[in-house]
């Protein structure tokens, strides 16, 4: 297995691709189609790791999608002692943004067994990173070549590298949407739903909260209130320690499920 770095270079025309789609239903589609230009990939997945498993999205190119069966399947054994995704040779915590390349041979016999084997999947590639969500679990964007399909070579590994940030961005970005549209609809906007849950929320935190809602960044929240980054950062800080949450995902599940899983 191999690791590195992903380096930080324009990824043009395949970047555009993907932000046209994000919060669409297709998205997952076009994420599979935009990487072909790059990896030979026949099926994709995201998911989470670590103490709460969770496949988020999968879809398949030109084969039999057995994206679901696959994660089934790993969720029947091979999880718990996976450690293709780690840091380190010993499954070290993960450190930042890296991109995996594994081939069905280094992944222990089992996994190999239940999950490459019966589903022609023969070599993946993901980006992954520790998931903010879930202290000690990954959060992984992953892609496989099928049996039917040429191998990696370095140079499709190395591509692949230099678009690993912005496959890695919109992602996250599209299931953060994608988690918001799918809100029970009700008059109140995400303001008011964030002022009747917790009244003690000041002015100012319902606006950091309700731009926190809609994507923006901490300097982008700064920019549109003419406020300082710290400032921001003071009020985000204070709102969640009043809704009892610690993270942006928390925020849009309190809106989507009226609670935080």
């Amino acid at each position: 297995m191999r690791q590195w770095v992903p380096p930080h270079r324009s990824t043009g025309a395949l970047a555009a691709g993907l932000v046209g789609a994000l919060g669409q239903p297709g998205f997952r589609r076009t994420l599979l189609e935009q990487v072909q230009a790059l990896v030979p990939a026949a099926s994709c997945s995201v998911y989470r790791i670590g103490p709460r498993p969770a496949l988020l999205l999968s879809d398949s190119l030109g084969v039999p999608d057995t994206t679901q069966a696959c994660w089934q399947a790993y969720l029947s054994g091979p999880f718990r002692h996976d450690r293709s995704l780690r840091a380190g040779p010993h499954g070290a915590e993960p450190a930042g943004t890296r991109v995996c390349h594994v081939t069905a041979g280094e992944v222990p016999p089992e996994h190999r067994a239940r999950v490459y084997e019966p589903h022609g999947v023969v070599e993946r590639v993901s980006v992954v990173e520790p998931d903010p969500d879930a202290p000690g679990g990954l959060f992984a964007v992953n892609f496989y070549r099928h049996a039917h399909q040429r191998p990696y070579t370095d140079a499709q590994l190395d591509d692949f590298a230099g678009f690993a940030p912005a496959v890695l961005a919109a992602t996250r970005k599209h299931l953060a949407l994608a988690a918001f549209a799918a809100a029970p609809a009700a008059s109140a906007g995400p303001r008011e739903r964030l002022a009747q849950r917790c009244p003690a929320l000041t002015a100012r935190e319902l606006d950091v909260c309700e731009r926190l809602v809609r994507g923006l960044t901490q300097e982008g929240i700064a920019r549109d209130l003419g406020l300082s980054v710290p400032t921001v950062k003071t009020y985000r800080n204070r709102a969640f320690a009043r809704l009892g949450i610690h993270f942006r995902n928390q925020l849009a599940a309190l809106l989507v499920g009226g609670g935080v899983a």
